[in-house]
């Protein structure tokens, strides 16, 4: 192969628009919500160092860096008050933890409901998002512009339209047009905006932390997450089904997510076989597209197909009139296809040739098969 509405406010802390604290809720579109008290934020606008070229910080510009990754996230932790750097630090020093970001939050009011809001900057936070949405262009652009962004399940409770401004209450009152909406893949965050806007909100610096640990226990890393966090920290373990999102509202019927596209690609292109082990194999060459290549030997996108061999496998997945080996959408149903053709529906010692077709080497196979059992305890 490759050489819910309102908030529950019976549990929430008393709303305030001037500082933060967490409590455990439903929110718009179920999970945490953030709810304020009183107390003052500071926000660091400076502009952050850059490469030449590269475009991180975009609160000064509309730009927005290319995709060059996607990040899955494995927990989303809000905490009772700003993250540290020596807490951030720690978390990232956990064991199989390759990725962490910390986010400026809060809750304010829109369109008479609590919305749990984020301050981002787009070039960074996009890979944190659901291939469907982080490929979205015009999301972040939008978002680059100041508008503000929501999840599809808030757009639909609000009934708020893009295109239109909307006066968003925090301890200012600033009029932000709304860009657009898509599946943000994670509960609770219900809103995007700038970290302009977040400024003048005065949402709480460093006050969430989103992890990607790819292959750690999910229970083990959220308790490991909460003990550094502390007191008044939430955890959500992203692997538990009430805290992940299928397919996402105007997103033409795609999955949403890494895993629904294998969950999908499985059931479409090679019935029988597992999604679990084109999950595996996903991670182990790209690490669910984070390393999409070239290899040293060629080979491209999300599951490292030779383009030789893409050329024999490869499908158009998304029904857009291509085939894509960069495409996830169509690179993982090309890999089922390429796993079919290969016996990989029959199981047992065909599933075994079948993986071994796709990298020549047994030590390939079994850590492919260990991570699809590691998959399938996780997602039950």
């Amino acid at each position: 192969m490759r050489a819910t509405d309102a908030p529950q406010r019976s549990r929430l802390l008393p709303f305030l628009v001037a500082g933060i604290s967490l409590a455990c809720t439903g929110t718009i579109a179920g999970g945490v919500a953030i709810a304020l008290h009183p107390g003052k934020s500071q926000i660091n606008t400076a502009p952050v160092p850059t490469a030449p070229g590269q475009v991180t910080n975009v609160s000064q510009s509309n730009q927005v860096a290319p995709l060059q990754r996607v990040v899955p996230p494995d927990l989303l932790a809000v905490a009772g008050r700003s993250v540290t750097p020596d807490q951030e630090a720690r978390i990232h020093n956990l064991k199989q933890v390759q990725d962490v970001i910390v986010l400026d939050a809060g809750a304010v009011q829109l369109q008479n409901h609590q919305v749990n809001t984020f301050a981002v900057d787009p070039s960074l936070f996009r890979s944190w998002t659901p291939p469907v949405t982080a490929t979205n262009e015009d999301l972040w652009a939008a978002l680059a512009a100041d508008k503000f962004v929501v999840s599809a399940a808030a757009q639909q409770a609000l009934g708020v339209q893009s295109g239109f401004n909307y006066p968003i209450l925090g301890k200012s009152n600033p009029s932000v047009t709304m860009g657009g909406s898509g599946s943000l893949g994670v509960p609770g965050i219900d809103m995007l905006v700038s970290k302009k806007t977040g400024g003048a909100l005065q949402l709480i610096p460093s006050l969430a932390v989103m992890v990607n640990a790819p292959g750690a226990d999910p229970a083990k890393l959220v308790k490991s997450v909460q003990e550094i966090l502390g007191t008044g920290s939430t955890v959500l373990n992203l692997h538990l089904k009430k805290n992940q999102t299928t397919t996402a509202a105007g997103s033409g019927g795609r999955p949403a997510t890494y895993l629904d596209i294998y969950r999908q690609a499985a059931t479409k292109w090679c019935a029988g076989l597992s999604w679990t082990v084109l999950a595996a194999i996903g991670q182990v060459e790209s690490n669910h597209g984070r390393n999409v290549g070239p290899s040293s030997a060629g080979a491209l996108g999300p599951m490292q197909f030779m383009p030789a061999t893409w050329k024999i496998y490869g499908v158009d997945g998304n029904g857009d009139g291509k085939a894509d080996i960069m495409d996830p959408y169509d690179a993982i149903p090309g890999a089922a296809n390429y796993l079919c053709h290969n016996g990989a529906a029959q199981g047992g010692n065909h599933l075994y040739a079948a993986i071994f077709a796709y990298n020549h080497a047994d030590w390939y196979v079994q850590k492919v098969l260990n991570l699809a059992q590691a998959y399938a305890r996780a997602y039950p």
